[in-house]
């Protein structure tokens, strides 16, 4: 029974980071129609700009702090400058010069930073939580961060002209014009809000996974499992999917025989397929209709 409950809650914490991935994937999927293949390597070059500011002396959360604002500004600079003018461009163009970003981050960051594995701080610890064994202290705090992003996102699109605006301009750009919204602007905070969403993922999931180059990769596709199986149109989809991607591969790379942590990626993958075939449109997803 310890077993069981320690792999939910590990389940748990690293699910968090999948759901903060398919958070910022639906995000930019609700913006433009197109999936960003570069968001994982967005969250690492952000990681890798976290790692430098300390070795530079900033304390941890000034940092942390310091690096969601230097993505946030990115992110919207990337899509007033890059995507912008690709706007009603073909689907594969898109993927061009989203394959053509993570190439170009995952290369950079290799010649700044090398290739080498590097250690990331936590600010939690590694010690057992309550002096349980049941949860490492840096667990509990990937989870509880999570939340408190995902009720400040809630309360954000909820509660605020601009995250009211930004739901609107994603369901209805064409009506959003016509009440005033500037729509082009409220793309540019979505790129914005996800860059800032994917270096928290990245931060988090850096001390266990280390720094290096190619350390979202992985990341990236349970964010992409977790965003599918939630929906694509739905971010409390992709939250949920996020969350079930991790407990799920996690138990099932601890008792289901000859998974082990080799073949959890093709659990998640699995996931997607038994979802999709039951609903196309994920489990909170919407079914959209195109008249032609």
């Amino acid at each position: 029974m310890d077993l069981f409950l320690h792999q939910v809650l590990a389940g748990l914490a690293t699910g968090g980071i999948y759901a903060c991935m398919a958070l910022a994937i639906v995000m930019i999927y609700q913006a433009i129609d197109h999936l960003n293949f570069a968001q994982g390597e967005m969250a690492m070059f952000s990681t890798f700009i976290a790692w430098q500011l300390m070795q530079w002396g900033l304390p941890y959360w000034v940092a942390f702090v310091a690096t969601i604002v230097i993505s946030f500004a990115a992110g919207v600079l990337l899509e007033q400058t890059v995507l912008r003018p690709l706007h009603g461009a073909p689907v594969l163009s898109h993927i061009v010069v989203f394959i053509a970003l993570f190439a170009i981050l995952n290369s950079a960051a290799g010649f700044i930073w090398d290739y080498t594995v590097k250690p990331f701080p936590t600010p939690f610890g590694t010690q057992p939580l309550f002096g349980q064994g049941l949860m490492s202290a840096h667990d509990g705090g990937m989870i509880a961060v999570t939340l408190i992003i995902l009720v400040l996102l809630y309360l954000f699109f909820r509660h605020t002209r601009i995250g009211l605006a930004m739901r609107a301009a994603a369901a209805n750009p064409a009506s959003a014009r016509l009440v005033g919204i500037r729509v082009g602007w409220m793309v540019a905070l979505g790129w914005g809000m996800a860059a800032a969403i994917g270096a928290v993922a990245g931060m988090l999931i850096a001390p266990v996974v280390f720094l290096e180059p190619n350390m979202m990769i992985s990341i990236l596709l349970y964010g992409f499992a977790g965003a599918v199986v939630g929906g694509l149109t739905s971010p409390l989809g992709a939250v949920i999917g996020g969350f079930s991607v991790g407990v799920i591969e996690n138990l099932a790379g601890t008792f289901i025989p000859y998974v082990g942590r080799e073949m959890k990626l093709t659990i998640a993958l699995a996931l997607i397929v038994a979802v999709l075939t039951v609903k196309p449109s994920g489990l909170l997803g919407r079914r959209v209709m195109t008249r032609v």
